[in-house]
């Protein structure tokens, strides 16, 4: 749900006009609407760098994640934790259109720690892949759309956490 929502919402549920103070932050919003865009473009544009990118930088720093009996052994396993830092990197973009977290906590994360939990995945190692995912795609934005994004893939770290 965007920002603007939740402000809506939130005024409706008081039966309330919504604030000057919630109007400024609207304003704000909407100022800020252009550099989200093009962020989510950004990321939307380069997701297959950024997912190799990121891959890599995983499989560096823990190759056992990609050694025998590694959660990543084996050409179907690659894909799926491929598929996930897509998946993730997705989340990112919604989170960044909308200003807020909530559509990446229902969209993507609500059970994700719990199936991934029950796969036997090492949640280290999904915090891990976030970070290295993070540092890809931010490696691709001006510095103040890298402040702009950074958060929501921290959030998704926190969560997994």
């Amino acid at each position: 749900m965007s920002a603007i929502s939740q402000l809506i919402l939130k005024a409706d549920d008081e039966l309330r006009y919504p604030t000057s103070g919630e109007l400024k932050s609207i304003s704000s919003f909407m100022r800020t609407g252009e550099q989200r865009m093009q962020i989510a473009t950004t990321l939307a544009e380069n997701e297959k760098k950024i997912v190799e990118q990121a891959s890599k930088s995983l499989w560096r720093k823990r190759p056992d994640f990609i050694a025998p009996g590694g959660n990543a052994y084996g050409q179907k396993q690659r894909t799926q934790c491929l598929r996930d830092f897509g998946w993730y990197l997705r989340l990112v973009t919604y989170g960044v259109l909308a200003g807020d977290t909530a559509d990446i906590e229902e969209i993507g994360l609500l059970g994700a720690r719990e199936m991934y939990n029950a796969l036997g995945v090492p949640m280290a190692g999904m915090i891990e892949s976030i970070r290295c995912l993070k540092d890809a795609a931010l490696g691709l934005l001006s510095d103040e759309e890298a402040e702009t994004a950074a958060p929501y893939f921290d959030y998704m770290a926190e969560y997994m956490s």
